[in-house]
């Protein structure tokens, strides 16, 4: 009869790492370690181990496609990844994951995560059967948003019929949940709604272990009714995850064994073989493996030709898809360099992702000086060209009319 082996999990909690042990009814928490890394976790129970990953060390990406192929979500995933700057490095190992949320063959919604390069400590010591991401060992039912505290922080995952949506780790170590954690998960709303992802959330669930936890900012900013809950136990997701960061110092150790005994071999075949010997068989290995690069060069050739096409394909739905270009994200940061309290405003706004035209009037000419200084500052607009004429005066107050464009738009 084969033995059972005990399954473990390495979640990060509240405060601290905790390991928790599976059991037929769920999970039992078997310790916790009030440390900075797992890395720093001396002893672990025999069996095997599952490590779940903290919301801060790796990005997620939502994403809706126009197919139903889940051949394809990979691809995807990895050209919009590149997009918003995210590149894994190809040599520590599996560090990015796609789980589907709904699929049907006309449109399709999945959650893809890009994992950070583990540095050193953090990873146990114990080399863990599988890897995770510790909003899936929570579940969900229906629209769901979720708030708890991990290692310190206020993290919050957004559920979609009871599958993981969007999660995001948030600088918030306050007690109680602050305006900057409601502000960051009004604009995960907002960035959802923007690509296309509709979520009506029905309710809200605080987890934490604090009996003064306050709540009443996120019922009232958020228009959710609020529940406030102890965290529940962990559980295995159901399907398994594909993320397996490699070791790097392990992998470092290797090479360098293997090219130790690589150099012995080569002393060896010197000394019997000799010189002549030695050079003949370092050509014959050379033009051996140059041939099966011509030959993988060749077969490979059109799938070059495909992927270069679809990445012009790409580059044509950049308004469509690059946030930089979105006329409501542009409008918006327009909006933010009004002066406060000056009783300067907007009256007419023409927005193209490469030219802004606003028309607009104030009490006094200083507000509309300040406004166009604000627009030239504004980092999030350097990619605009500002014409700001003086202000005329008007029986309303200062009215004016400034444009902006970027070189696109010569």
């Amino acid at each position: 009869m084969a033995k059972n082996t005990t399954t473990h999990l390495l979640i990060p909690g509240e405060t601290s790492w905790e390991i928790w042990t599976k059991t037929a009814d769920g999970a039992v928490q078997h310790s916790s370690h009030p440390v900075e890394k797992p890395s720093e976790i001396d002893k672990f129970p025999s069996g095997d181990l599952i490590f779940f990953f903290p919301v801060r060390s790796f990005t997620a990406l939502p994403l809706r496609v126009n197919t139903g192929d889940e051949s394809l979500f990979s691809d995807l995933a990895a050209t919009h990844a590149e997009r918003v700057g995210l590149r894994p490095d190809p040599f520590a190992g599996q560090l990015t994951d796609n789980f589907p949320i709904f699929i049907n063959s006309e449109a399709s919604s999945f959650l893809s995560v890009v994992l950070r390069n583990p540095g050193s400590g953090d990873l146990p010591q114990k080399s863990p059967k599988a890897f995770d991401i510790s909003p899936r060992s929570f579940s969900a039912t229906g629209n769901h948003l979720t708030l708890w505290r991990e290692l310190g922080y206020w993290v919050f995952a957004i559920h979609q019929e009871g599958k993981l949506l969007y999660c995001q780790a948030t600088n918030s170590a306050s007690e109680s949940p602050d305006s900057g954690l409601i502000r960051e998960i009004r604009i995960a709303f907002a960035q959802l709604s923007m690509q296309g992802i509709e979520v009506s959330t029905e309710r809200a669930t605080v987890w934490s272990s604090s009996a003064e936890i306050q709540t009443t900012s996120v019922s009232e900013s958020l228009s959710l009714p609020v529940e406030v809950a102890p965290c529940p136990a962990p559980v295995l997701p159901e399907s398994a995850s594909k993320l397996l960061p490699a070791d790097v110092r392990a992998a470092r150790h290797a090479a360098q064994k293997r090219q130790n005994m690589m150099l012995g071999v080569a002393a060896i075949g010197i000394l019997y073989l000799g010189t002549i010997a030695y050079l003949g068989f370092q050509l014959w290995q050379t033009k051996n493996v140059t041939d099966k690069l011509n030959a993988r060069i060749t077969a490979i050739a059109p799938e070059g030709e495909a992927y270069a096409l679809h990445r012009a394909k790409w580059d044509e739905l950049a308004y469509a898809i690059d946030m930089n270009y979105n006329t409501v994200d542009i409008l918006n940061r327009v909006a933010r360099s009004i002066p406060p309290n000056s009783g300067l405003r907007l009256r007419t706004a023409d927005v193209s992702p490469t030219e802004v035209r606003v028309i607009g009037e104030a009490p006094q000419p200083q507000a509309v000086n300040q406004f166009s200084l604000n627009l030239s500052k504004n980092n999030d607009l350097l990619d605009f060209d500002w014409q700001t004429p003086e202000p005329k005066q008007s029986n309303r107050g200062w009215e004016f009319v400034f444009t902006g464009a970027t070189q696109q738009a010569f």
